[in-house]
Order: structure tokens, then C-alpha cells, then sequence
């Protein structure tokens, strides 16, 4: 019985040290990740919506722009990603690839993108040079309420900002409709 009872604690033991050992750090946005691009992840956001909860929106950058959904965003437009997204210039070479989506009637209202960061950057540190870059912003037509910073699936980092209400909603609806979706960041922009 003695020898059943050691048996079995061995390959306890190695099992839980097999277990341990195939972990990874998912702060550094290094595991794999369920989706392929940050457009997919935005579109199953929207998806998540009600009919009475979703809002007219255009998608993408300025010279490619998609209506009433998200779109892929050229990543390569450093200056719009900082000046419409809260993106600091410097961040622009921690992503790979990005996807927008901004409220038709005032941008102020709803702005939100989803980036896949590149392999090796954290995303705390991401989430927090986000941050200061919006909570830094001069507002011309009206100052947006809340500020939210999602992280989805280990290589995704969503940045929103706009009316409290509406961030509520998108929030619920990211935690709901994306793998591994956790909050880093939720502020008032004062």
C-alpha cells in the first residue's frame, strides 16, 4: 500500500511540474492568440451588441474608411493613430496590426481600437503610455467621460474612450464576447 501511495504521489508531482512548466507570462502579449487580426476582434464586439445598444460608426483610417462596422486601420499612419486613438507615436512600432471604430456623429461620443501588439511588449506598459496620452489630450468638441483599456486574448490591447454610457456598453460587450478579455485600465477623463 505504501509503495501504491508513493507511486501515485510521483506522478503527482511530475504532472504538476509538467503543468507549471508549459505556462507563460501573458503581460509580455507572447502566447498565441484565437484570432487573427484586431479587425476580427473588434467585429465580434459589435456583434455582441443588442439592436438598441448599437450606434452608427465608421471603421478604418481616413483614406479607407468602412461604414456602420470597424476597419482595419493602416498602421503605418503613426500621426492619426495619436491624434484621433490616443496612440503615442512611440508605441506605433509596438503593434502589428490595428482596427477602429468611431462613433459617426462625434468622435468624442465613442473611439475605440484594437491593436495586436508585437511579441515581447508588455501590456501594462502599453496600457499606460495609452493612458497619459489621452488623459493629455486637449478636447475641441466636448471631452469624452471615460477612458477604458482592455486586454483580449493574451495579444490584444483595446483602447476606447467617449460617454460613460456608451463605455459601459462596450465594455460589457468586450468582456463578454472576447477570449480572455480583462480590464487594465478604467478612468473618468477629467
Amino acid at each position: 500500500m505504501r509503495k501504491i501511495i508513493m507511486i501515485f504521489l510521483s506522478v503527482m508531482m511530475v504532472t504538476n511540474l509538467f503543468g507549471c512548466g508549459g505556462k507563460q507570462n501573458t503581460d509580455q502579449g507572447d502566447e498565441e492568440s484565437k484570432y487573427t487580426e484586431a479587425l476580427e476582434v473588434l467585429s465580434q464586439v459589435v456583434e455582441a451588441y443588442s439592436e438598441d445598444e448599437i450606434f452608427a460608426m465608421y471603421g478604418g483610417n481616413q483614406e479607407n474608411a468602412v461604414m456602420d462596422a470597424p476597419g482595419k486601420f493602416d498602421i503605418s499612419k503613426v500621426e492619426e493613430l495619436e491624434n484621433i486613438y490616443g496612440l503615442p507615436a512611440d508605441q506605433g512600432a509596438n503593434i502589428e496590426d490595428a482596427a477602429t471604430m468611431v462613433h459617426l456623429m462625434n468622435a468624442n461620443t465613442y473611439t475605440g481600437a484594437a491593436y495586436r501588439l508585437k511579441d515581447g511588449v508588455d501590456m501594462n506598459d502599453f496600457a499606460d503610455s495609452v493612458k497619459a496620452c489621452v488623459l493629455a489630450k486637449q478636447w475641441v468638441c466636448g471631452q469624452p467621460e471615460t477612458l477604458v483599456i482592455i486586454r483580449v486574448d493574451g495579444r490584444y490591447v483595446i483602447t476606447a474612450f467617449g460617454v460613460a454610457e456608451i463605455i459601459e456598453i462596450f465594455k460589457t460587450n468586450v468582456l463578454s464576447a472576447c477570449s480572455g478579455a480583462q480590464v487594465i485600465v478604467e478612468t473618468p477623463i477629467v
